[in-house]
């Protein structure tokens, strides 16, 4: 029974050969892997979850979740997950399909997690178009190489891509870059004194940079620095593990009377029989206890919920003020102020066929024709190819009065009740 490491090892071979002989000019895959890895964690059972991120501390940034539903508007919120670990007994099947379906999710590589690996575990996880499937204890195969052989796949195809646009002409036009430093240029300036009242609000707040990057794919499939105002902690995953260490899995600060031992609590024991016993996953468990552990973990649940966000990060989201740091990008000519959409890495992969690279032709930007058609109407109104057809209409035929018109759009179009 081969593994997945097993049946894509050619791949990677072949991978590695054609990324040491890129031509210059091509993407280039990175040097070094000194950055922590990021991974959305899927699955219900907190202590499971507490033993990874210990295992891992020093390679993964761990991002945990307990409903599909809380990644999904993770990726919604464009996280830049390098991959997505998820237990199958946590809806992990449900989320692999709804991603796989969704072409807006993109290829991000996708790993189940069971408790015993088994032949059928494996093509189920075939089946279903996973990555990769791991004992949830993953004491058999290397996950960190697996990860880097996921990366290296996303350059590989980054590479193939800048080669097939390399035709298509993708240099800005003059008129355009001078739109573009005129007005962010001027628009930095003005802005300049909340840059500085932002940037040290969130020093104030919490520790950590002021800015927050994400790999993003503009034009001619190059490969960029997106930059954000930074609104979540750098601790968050440690703060998780510090936080369940002194609620329900620190046994030694629970109350004298509700210490666990053989399911009793010590009222019981001390009665030597429990008035009130419980059968609960097929073990007999105090009913005191086992309601006093529920609470422990709802108070628990509570917290962690988004410990990622901080005071002064949900206000800059809310406000969008988060997205100022992008008119750098613009002044650096990474993209544009009107233009298609940067997309994540594992996004972009998906838009790498003959009939969708050519929306890397036109300028990435800011704002786009696909934002002010249909009257505003939001993202989940217009299907990504619908998108996709448009973000091609405007690399083919952008011009200065199409620029303009979009635009002055924009503005009416952000007032619109849906996001857009």
């Amino acid at each position: 029974m081969q593994s997945f490491a097993e049946v894509n090892a050619t791949l990677n071979q072949q991978i590695n050969m054609e990324l040491t002989s890129t031509s210059a000019g091509m993407v280039v895959e990175p040097k070094s892997y000194v950055a922590l890895f990021r991974v959305i964690y899927l699955n219900k059972d907190l202590e499971q979850y507490l033993k990874f991120s210990e295992q891992y501390a020093d390679s993964l940034q761990v991002e945990y979740f307990d409903s599909k539903e809380g990644v999904l508007r993770a990726l919604e919120e464009n996280y830049p997950a390098d991959i997505i670990l998820a237990h199958t007994e946590s809806g992990g099947l449900e989320l692999l399909d709804t991603i796989r379906n969704n072409a807006g999710f993109g290829n991000i590589p996708f790993v189940l997690m069971v408790n015993n690996l088994s032949y059928e575990a494996i093509e189920i996880a075939r089946k279903h178009h996973a990555d990769d499937i791991f004992s949830v204890r993953f004491d058999d195969g290397d996950l960190i190489t697996r990860i880097r052989y996921f990366k290296k796949r996303q350059w590989y195809v980054a590479s193939k891509a800048s080669q097939k646009i390399s035709a298509q002409n993708t240099r800005t036009p003059l008129w355009k870059r001078a739109i573009d430093v005129i007005t962010t240029g001027g628009a930095v300036i003005l802005l300049l004194p909340v840059f500085l009242l932002v940037a040290l609000l969130i020093r104030l707040d919490s520790k950590g940079p002021v800015f927050y990057k994400s790999k993003r794919v503009g034009s001619g499939y190059k490969i960029f620095d997106l930059y954000k105002f930074r609104t979540m902690r750098t601790d968050a995953d440690q703060l998780i593990r510090k936080m369940a260490a002194l609620s329900m899995y620190n046994k030694s600060t629970e109350p004298v009377n509700q210490i666990e031992s053989n399911g009793l609590c010590d009222d019981c024991l001390a009665g030597n029989q429990c008035k009130s016993l419980l059968f609960h996953d097929g073990k007999e468990i105090c009913e005191k206890l086992y309601h006093f552990q529920k609470d422990q973990k709802a108070a628990f649940m509570k917290f962690q919920n988004d410990p990622r966000i901080t005071r002064f990060g949900q206000f800059l989201r809310n406000s969008s003020l988060d997205e100022l740091p992008q008119l750098i990008n613009i002044l650096k000519g990474d993209m544009s102020l009107v233009g298609n959409r940067p997309l994540p890495l594992y996004e972009a992969e998906k838009m790498t066929t003959d009939d969708k690279i050519l929306r890397f032709a036109g300028p990435a930007g800011l704002t786009g024709l696909w934002q002010v058609t249909k009257r505003g109407k939001g993202k989940a109104d217009m299907s990504e190819e619908e998108r996709t057809q448009l973000d091609i209409t405007y690399a083919k035929e952008f011009s200065f009065k199409m620029d303009m018109q979009i635009i002055l759009k924009t503005f009416p179009a952000l007032l619109q009740s849906e996001n857009v």
